[in-house]
């Protein structure tokens, strides 16, 4: 197994891609500790991964707040000892053009989107040195590198992400801790089904132009994703770091 005795924390780990690569890295013999503001959604992964004979723990937490992230990561230690891994995953997306954006809505998306990314690492990082050993993946986005009209405070935070894991491998190259982020296309989750398409007018149009984006002709798969960054997380590609990693049908190539 590709991560045997390791210890993983992965924000968001309720739903969608998170999920999944829980559930993965559980498959590949890695403790997994999820955490998301929603109770019975880290639940339902706990009990989805002890079925089929793995173990999963969880904890609440709202990475846009200091103290819910210092406690995870505190855990996280006394539970096993080290990180090893950490996959910044957590994130909300909320459509609106830059004008028609409220400024709560701004506020809450950066808070989520990169201070919580931010403040996970921020935390994780002092533990990772120590043992002179680590991977961390941000969750980026196809859009965190190509703009695309209505969607300006995503966008833009997904844009921090892709600078702040450039800046993070920097610092870290030469002390054993490789940052990478993958730069998914639109995928079948709650984010795109419930949050874009859910909200919309004209729900079928909208469908069409983000398929069309993709020469691929279709959205991805959360699993999809998974395997991608159970590839970054991997020792096998330990010269990896500061790559944004596109899985995204083919939209980049555009």
């Amino acid at each position: 197994m590709k991560l045997s005795n390791k210890n993983a924390i992965i924000t968001g780990g309720g739903t969608g891609i998170g999920k999944e690569t829980a559930l993965l890295f559980a498959q590949e013999g890695a403790n997994v500790l999820i955490t998301g503001r929603r109770e019975e959604k880290l639940k339902e992964v706990q009990e989805e991964a002890a079925a089929q004979g793995l173990t999963i723990d969880y904890m609440n937490c709202d990475v846009s707040s200091e103290e819910d992230c210092k406690a995870t990561v505190e855990y996280a230690i006394g539970k096993y000892g080290s990180i090893d891994i950490l996959f910044n995953n957590a994130g909300i997306l909320i459509p609106g053009a830059t004008h028609e954006t409220e400024t709560e809505i701004w506020d809450k998306t950066f808070d989520i989107n990169v201070k919580g990314t931010y403040l996970m690492s921020k935390h994780t990082i002092p533990h990772m040195l120590e043992k002179g050993y680590g991977s961390i993946v941000n969750n980026s986005s196809v859009v965190g590198l190509k703009a695309l009209p209505g969607f300006a405070a995503y966008i833009a935070s997904k844009g921090a992400i892709t600078q702040l894991t450039k800046s993070m491998a920097l610092e870290y190259a030469d002390k054993g801790i490789r940052v990478n982020a993958i730069c998914p296309g639109a995928v079948e989750t709650p984010m795109v089904v419930e949050d874009i398409f859910g909200v919309v007018e004209d729900r079928e149009a909208v469908e069409q132009y983000i398929l069309s984006l993709h020469p691929m002709g279709r959205m991805g798969q959360p699993k999809e994703i998974a395997h991608s960054i159970l590839f970054l997380v991997d020792d096998n590609i330990g010269f990896m770091t500061g790559t944004m990693l596109s899985v995204d049908g083919g939209w980049i190539a555009r």
